[in-house]
Parts: structure tokens; sequence; C-alpha cells
């Protein structure tokens, strides 16, 4: 049935404690009567801060109510822990501020938002342990952490002069992080050719050397643990695996069998899917929450036929889900109990050439195939800035960015439709 520009009446039971929010005076009352609009979702429904996506049907929020610009973390990059008694559930967020852009949580039962940092720069990475319940980053050399609960910041590594480092991942046991080495040669093409259109062919071109290097961030040691003449890229550690990273190599995917492990103690090197037709594509690649399959964007060839695979570690088989053009994504994501996935769509410029691909949508395997329902209607959006989808902990909502206002903010949507 189609849906109508009216407004639905909510009774929504909110079950806060009345606390103030430490970026805005706000105060929240149990049970309070909320009047949620239906409104086509854009900048006008931003500003109102919670409607219901009128094509859609479901609940859609803005999450953090914060001046400035606000920016949730890359799709494969974990923003979650628990709150310091265990009770609710916090993100970690980069929000911009007068001093540069600094880290924020946001507890997502209350709502109540806690700046962590307060070092002046812009920082790079967006690390978080959430078992030593530090966040990590850097500033243009030099890599830092800082306690979520306490505040209190400690330098961990200064990259020498003559070499260019940026650390990208933190292994299971919280111990090490890891990154990659580039020459500046290769930084001087970044500079030079600043649009992805522009340096993506011309980095992978050039075959410059790279290297992959950890950090002990308990005492500090440096290790250069593998150099090959390509770009090496997205470098995740498994979340349940100490001693085993995964990274891509990175260029024009058609042209590269991009997705490898390696084993940082034994330096074995696993290729995970080799490409087995011309112009076949896999990329954008994470692990599944319990470490045992890693998950990737399949074209076969590319801009053709589509797939959401997923290589099982130690096994030779892959489990393969078809989509239809129109509900490619540019980045996948896996719920908790690994059952879903959501995925953040894409406009006609992407791969995928969708006519009608600008959703947010939760699928659910089905057979050999995943089933889309549509979340939110971004043709608001400005892809540009990818949405980069993240299930909430409780598996209840995705938790996205966009620029519905014309700046970067965080929204999360109910997977649950509202009647």
């Amino acid at each position: 049935m189609k849906l109508t520009n009216l407004t639905l009446t909510l009774l929504i039971a909110l079950n806060f404690s009345c606390k103030k929010n430490k970026s805005k005076d706000s105060i929240v009352a149990e049970h309070e009567v909320v009047q949620i609009p239906m409104m086509e979702t854009g900048k006008e429904s931003s500003l109102a801060k919670v409607w219901i996506d009128s094509t859609t049907g479901h609940k859609v929020e803005k999450l953090v109510d914060r001046e400035g610009g606000n920016r949730s973390f890359y799709f494969h990059n974990n923003p979650f822990l628990k709150s310091m008694d265990g009770k609710d559930d916090l993100m970690v967020f980069s929000g911009q501020t007068e001093t540069g852009n600094q880290f924020f949580t946001i507890n997502l039962q209350t709502r109540e938002i806690d700046q962590i940092t307060h070092r002046v720069g812009g920082k790079r990475g967006e690390i978080v342990g959430p078992k030593t319940r530090k966040v990590f980053y850097q500033i243009k050399d030099s890599v830092f952490s800082t306690h979520i609960d306490t505040h209190e910041t400690e330098f961990i590594y200064k990259f020498d002069n003559d070499i260019l480092g940026s650390a990208s991942t933190l292994n299971a046991d919280e111990t090490l992080l890891a990154g990659a080495l580039i020459t500046k040669e290769e930084n001087e093409i970044f500079k030079k050719n600043p649009a992805k259109s522009s340096y993506f062919d011309k980095i992978y071109e050039a075959k410059l050397e790279r290297s992959l290097f950890t950090i002990n961030v308990n005492t500090k040691a440096f290790n250069t643990i593998y150099s090959e003449n390509a770009w090496l890229n997205h470098i995740q550690f498994s979340p349940t695996i100490p001693e085993l990273l995964m990274y891509c190599h990175e260029g024009p995917w058609h042209k590269v069998d991009r997705i490898w492990t390696i084993n940082i103690e034994t330096l074995k090197n696993e290729l995970m899917h080799k490409r087995t037709v011309e112009r076949e594509i896999a990329g954008h690649e994470f692990f599944s929450r319990d470490g045992k399959t890693i998950w990737f964007d399949l074209q076969i060839p590319r801009s053709v036929t589509f797939y959401l695979a997923g290589k099982h570690l130690g096994k030779e088989e892959e489990t393969r889900y078809a989509l239809k053009r129109d509900e490619w994504s540019i980045h996948f994501n896996i719920s908790p109990d690994q059952k879903t996935f959501a995925g953040d769509g894409g406009d006609p410029g992407q791969v995928a050439r969708a006519k009608d691909g600008m959703w947010l949508y939760h699928f659910t395997p089905q057979g050999d195939s995943l089933v889309s329902t549509k979340l939110v209607n971004m043709k608001n959006h400005n892809y540009d800035l990818e949405p980069n989808v993240h299930f909430s902990p409780d598996g209840n909502q995705i938790i996205f960015r966009a620029n519905f206002e014309g700046n970067t903010q965080i929204y999360a949507v109910d997977i649950k439709k509202h009647h």
C-alpha cells in the first residue's frame, strides 16, 4: 500500500534517565509522547531530527545532535564498545571542532555525548580497542591512543622523517597496530592528482614499493613484516585471530587479484579469491564477526553479474548470494548475529550503473540470493560521501553517514518497519 504524507503519532516509551546531553542542553522525559512526521528523506527531515521515510515507512533519526560536521567510521572499522558499567552501548565517532576533528562517544541508549580527545590537529585513523577501551589515531607522523573513559592520552610511535606511514588496524588481542609504509614518490602522485579518478590508475601503474608494518602498543617496537612493488591497502586484522592480517592489492579491480591474508608470525601469504574470467572483480572485503569468513563484492564480470561472496578461511569453497543490479552497494556489512546483511546502495555513476540504486538496504539470504528491503530513500544524498553502513550492536538499526544538510552527519534507521 502506498504511504501518504501524513503525520504518524507514535507513543514511544523512552526509558531514558533524564540525562543531559553534554553537547546540547536537553532533557528527555520518561514515557514522553513523541509525534513523528512522515517526510521525504532530505534536508528538511534531517533538521526535524526524527522522521518516517515517506517512501519506505522506516523510522530514521539524526543520531548525533551536536554543532558542526559529524562522521561515523568506515564500514569495516568497528566503532562500538560497552559503557564502563557494561549496561549501555557506546559508539565512537569523529566530530569537527575549532581545534580540528576530535573523537567523541555517543551512548546509544541515552544519547549522551562525551568528547574524548582534545589534542589540536587533524586526526587520521579510526581504531577502537573495546578491551583496552582506547581509541587509536594518528596526527601527522605520530600515533597516539586515548582512553575512552579517563581521556588519558599516550604517545605510541613517531615515524622517521624519511618514512611515510599510516596505522590503520588493531589486532584481536589489542597488542599490535598494523598499516602500510609508502614512498615519498607515491605521496607526490597523490598530491599532484587529488581526485580519485586521477590518482587511482597512476598509483597502480607506478608499481612503487609498499611495506606492511606492525607496532607493539605496549613496547612501542616497530617491525616491517612484508614488502612488495604493489599498492598494498585496505589493511584489516582478523577480529578473532591476533596473528592474521588481511590486505589487498589496490588498483583497478579488474586488473588485480585483490584479497590476500598474511600470518604476521610465519609470514605466509595466501590469495583469498582468484579471478576466473576477464574483467572479474572482487573488493571491499571485510571479516565476519567470528573471523571465519571474508565477505566481498564479487562481479563476474564487472558491471554484469553481482554477488555478495564469502570465502571461508581454511576451506576451498565460497558462499555466493546473487544480487540485482539496483541492489548492488558500495559497501556491505553483516549483522551481529551474522544472519543478515546491509548495503549502502550507489548512484548511477558507480560501477553497477544502477538506474534505481540510491537506497539503504537490509538483505536477508534466501537460497542462493539476497532478498532486499529498502530502508532509506537516498535520492537527496550526494554519493561522493559514501554512507558506510554499520549494524547497531543490538542489531535493530543501521547506522550511516549522509549529507542531507550539505555537511556530513550521522543517522540511524530502524530495520523494523513502522506502520
